[in-house]
This record gives C-alpha cells, structure tokens and sequence, in this order.
C-alpha cells in the first residue's frame, strides 16, 4: 500500500473551503482537473451539495476517474474512495479541515492506493506533486483573489 500526505493554509474560513470541497463542479477552477463529467456520474446535487454514495467523475486530460464519496462532516471532514482509475486499486482519501487560531483553515489530505506494478516509484511521486496542487490549489481559491496566499503547504 502506498499513501500521500499533503497540506496547506488558507486565508478562507473553513465553510468557505468546505463549500468549493463539496461542489465537484467548482473543481476545476481550483485544481488541474479539466472538467467534471456529468455524464459518467451519478447522484450529483444540482445544488453543489453531494451527499454520500455520490459518484464523481473527474476528467483529467484524457483520463477519466471516478470517485465515490463514504463520509461527510461538514465543514471537517470529507472522505471519498476510487470506483474507477486506471492507475491505482483501493484508493481511498480524506480531507480534513481545521480551523487555525486567528483565522483561516489548515487543509490535509491523505490518501492510500495501490499502484500497478511497474509504475509504483514513479506514480508516487507524481500524485504526490498532483495532490500537492490540489491541496494548494484549494486553499488559495477559497480564500478569493483579494486575500494573500497563507503559509505554504507541507509534503508528506
């Protein structure tokens, strides 16, 4: 079993980050993901508000997963595994909110998966460095464009 751990702060509070978190349709202004695919998903709140069992398909170039959600507690904790993804197994991850002293949100999230075999090494590093611009990503777009980045994140 392989794994990531990244995170990052944001200015945002944590409802506005849970907000753009819940809303797979916001995903691609803040992330390297190009779109949502709405076609291949499944159970999708046309308010930007999935619940649990929700399927998300997520296109990225020309590679489509699909990600399933297992857990919410909002505004602290968003939980999803992968249904499909022609990279890695058993892929399940966590985004975990909490709020800083003084303001702002500290965004972690981890994640374990398989890799196939042969790609393993090299595929680590690569969703590493992926979900490190996520995590970045989402913390910066939260906190809107009048708001100055907050502390970097770490890699794990």
């Amino acid at each position: 079993m392989q794994s990531y751990d990244v995170t990052a702060d944001s200015a945002a509070p944590p409802d506005a980050v849970w907000t753009l978190l819940l809303n797979p349709r916001s995903w691609p202004e803040w992330s390297r993901i190009d779109a949502l695919e709405t076609g291949q998903s499944h159970g999708l709140s046309p308010d930007g508000r999935d619940g649990v069992g929700a399927i998300r398909a997520f296109r990225t170039g020309k590679s489509v997963t699909r990600e399933r959600i297992t857990a919410l507690e909002p505004g602290r904790r968003f939980a999803y595994e992968g249904v499909e993804n022609s990279n890695m197994a058993d892929y399940r991850a966590t985004v975990e909110l909490h709020e800083l002293p003084g303001g702002g949100t500290r965004i972690r999230w981890h994640g374990t998966y398989l890799a196939r075999p042969g790609t393993r090494w090299v595929f680590q590093r690569y969703l590493r460095r992926f979900m490190q611009t996520m995590v970045t990503g989402l913390a910066e777009h939260a906190a809107g464009p009048d708001v100055p980045p907050a502390r970097g994140g770490r890699r794990g």
